[in-house]
């Protein structure tokens, strides 16, 4: 039985980015895993004709028969993953050499630690470092506001999962992993390495109007149930320096405008002007 599940459903893939996704967990320090492709796009077989090519005994590849969406191709490949450890990512990123093993190595030293995630470091468009809060309960605080455990660079206990019945829910798609990290919350103990993990891949016009819409949609009903659940949570985050300073207009960028801090607007940042309350 491998140590690892490397799960990595694809649609539709560019022919270059599958190759650099696949080659960077094929090229992992840890070596001990099985690597499931699950293909959700049947009818572009040239995603088949690549993963085949590699003929390496981990790879595993799967083609549904119908294109059934994301989160029921991500519950899929969990149900067929037969190690500890699950690792998540996604078909068009790049995992760092060490990546698995940092995370294997932090996992069998914190049994109490469920999810383990870590930084992501943009390229393409973009090449922005996405950094997150480190220890459980300052993840867990940052939940109450937004998603803050990069989904493409986790790797999750899998026992978590099965002893308590979760999985991914495809209503809360595109935002299926806040929603899984969302119940995860009361089970677990989360984790993020204060370390690159996985290269981020970025495009223009990433994601239309429309998708937007739909995410932020998604990500409030997701964030209401957690503050819902959580309202101490909730209240740390409220009473965070993260949170206390929600706006600042500056005139040419430079000049002091307005403020919004501790829910008061105040003028040239100094000056009390009314208090507002956040829904």
């Amino acid at each position: 039985m491998p140590r690892v599940s490397v799960l990595t459903p694809i649609y539709r893939t560019d022919a270059t980015h599958l190759r650099e996704c696949i080659e960077s967990i094929l090229n992992q320090t840890f070596t001990d895993f099985e690597f499931l492709i699950l293909n959700d796009s049947p009818d572009a077989k040239y995603l088949r004709d690549i993963v085949k090519s590699y003929g390496d005994k981990r790879i595993k590849y799967i083609e549904n028969k119908n294109n059934i969406g994301i989160s029921a191709s991500r519950n899929k490949l969990l149900q067929m993953a037969r190690g500890q450890y699950v690792a998540i990512f996604d078909h068009d990123d790049i995992s760092v050499p060490t990546r698995l093993m940092q995370q294997v190595e932090f996992l069998d030293a914190n049994p109490s630690v469920g999810v383990v995630s870590g930084f992501l470091q943009d390229f393409g468009v973009s090449n922005a470092l996405r950094t997150v809060p480190a220890d459980d309960t300052d993840i867990k605080i940052t939940m109450t506001d937004k998603c803050c455990v990069w989904h493409t660079a986790a790797m999750i206990r899998k026992s978590v999962l099965t002893d308590n019945g979760i999985e991914y829910e495809e209503f809360y798609s595109p935002c299926e992993d806040y929603r899984l990290w969302a119940r995860l919350m009361c089970v677990t103990h989360f984790h993020n390495l204060e370390t690159v993990l996985v290269r981020y891949r970025t495009f223009e016009n990433q994601t239309s109007a429309r998708q937007h819409q739909r995410m932020d949609a998604k990500s409030r009903a997701v964030q209401l149930d957690i503050i819902n659940r959580f309202p101490a949570y909730y209240a740390a985050w409220r009473n965070s320096d993260a949170c206390s300073t929600r706006f600042r207009l500056r005139l040419f960028g430079k000049i002091p405008l307005l403020k919004v801090k501790h829910n008061w607007v105040q003028l040239f940042e100094c000056i009390p002007l009314f208090k507002i309350k956040w829904k």
